[in-house]
């Protein structure tokens, strides 16, 4: 299996920290955070790793090398952004297998791959994401699907809205269909992508339960510190 991550954010919202690292390499309980998606992936035996990286991204790659508990590692490199969409598919491109993982670098999902996967394959899906049903959800869009779990939209973030199911920022998307799509250079996964596609094609939502945070911020980040045993569970 082949996964990309996306790991070139600027940490805008971490800024009052004065970190000189990427938002992914944040130390949490004395390790870059990335580091626990790489041992996630590692446990689900994920066996080649690409990084789509920008913004002081050479400390990402002076991290983890070419190779990383088993697992060969790639870069993207972004010399201008790309945008979330345009990163995944400069990664993509790179990628010899079909489906792919396309995961955040700030948010861990403790999904069940083999599962997410047999789901993915037995719907005939374009795109399966990963949802997290949440009892506060003003920071995050939501995702509106029906009695088959089939996308049927999505939803701008409300602060009006309390319970939702929200998307976890886990994907398995067929690479074939993506790339081939006259999707620009420079793009938003979540606007050009997931919302124009998802009237036109397949796209399913494997809601899990598993455990989730999203280091955007700095409570959540402190939150991490405190949860370091859960994002320890595939040591």
């Amino acid at each position: 299996m082949e996964a990309i991550i996306l790991a070139g954010g600027f940490g805008t919202r971490l800024k009052k920290l004065n970190l000189d690292v990427p938002k992914p390499m944040v130390p949490v309980a004395g390790k870059p955070f990335l580091e626990y998606l790489m041992t996630y992936l590692a446990f689900y035996a994920v066996d080649h790793v690409i990084l789509s990286v920008g913004y002081l991204g050479d400390k990402i790659e002076k991290h983890f090398g070419t190779s990383w508990r088993g697992m060969s590692v790639s870069y993207a490199i972004e010399d201008h952004p790309l945008g979330t969409g345009g990163g995944v598919k400069k990664a993509m491109q790179q990628c010899r297998e079909d489906p792919v993982w396309v995961l955040n670098g700030d948010t861990f999902f403790d999904v069940n791959l083999r599962d997410m996967t047999a789901f993915h394959k037995k719907n005939g899906s374009a795109c399966t994401i990963a949802g997290k049903r949440l009892q506060s959800t003003e920071r995050y869009g939501l995702i509106r699907y029906d009695s088959s779990f089939r996308i049927i939209d999505f939803e701008e973030k409300n602060p009006g809205v309390s319970e939702g199911v929200i998307n976890g920022g886990v994907y398995l998307i067929n690479k074939r269909s993506f790339l081939e799509k006259s999707l620009p250079e420079t793009f938003s996964m979540e606007h050009d992508f997931l919302e124009v596609y998802v009237r036109k094609e397949k796209f399913m939502l494997y809601l899990s339960d598993g455990y989730f945070i999203d280091i955007g911020i700095p409570e959540d980040l402190k939150k991490a510190q405190d949860d370091s045993r859960l994002l320890d569970k595939y040591e």
